[in-house]
């Protein structure tokens, strides 16, 4: 498997899990799914520490909770057709690379990647998901320790 080095707007395949998974005390996400990265920085022993958000198919409750992906951005990722949004008010963070990182389906070269969010649209995700943050509405999960 090929583990590039980590940045903001890669969309990977990763074993996510969900606030409501963890405070039920899984420690696995139930489904292998596209996730975008929000942030990758290094910590203090030098490891790479990534937060995640997830994309799903289910629309949100709330509207600010999430940001819708246009089609074409979906086309150009390879991702299927229906609609699908980047939840913004929770988050994953792990060490790079992490055991929950998934190959993509289909991939001949078993990459975890399936391409990078347009800068203009990535800047409007991440800007959306800090609003949340400064108002403390947004749930880390920790995954590895």
């Amino acid at each position: 498997m090929s583990f590039p080095t980590p940045h903001p707007g890669l969309v990977i395949r990763y074993s996510y899990l969900w606030r409501r998974e963890f405070e039920a005390g899984r420690d696995e996400g139930s489904k292998d799914r596209p996730c975008t990265v929000i942030m990758a920085l290094i910590n203090e022993d030098g490891e790479q520490d990534v937060l995640v958000l997830p994309i799903t198919h289910s629309p949100p409750a709330n509207p600010d909770d999430a940001v819708e992906i246009p089609a074409v951005t979906k086309q150009r990722l390879q991702l299927d057709f229906d609609r699908s949004w980047i939840v913004l008010s929770e988050a994953n963070r792990f060490l790079w690379p992490g055991p929950d990182l998934r190959p993509v389906p289909n991939s001949t070269d078993r990459s975890i990647v399936y391409g990078v969010l347009p800068p203009r649209f990535f800047t409007m995700v991440r800007d959306r998901y800090l609003v949340l943050d400064r108002q403390r509405k947004v749930a880390l999960v920790p995954r590895t320790e």
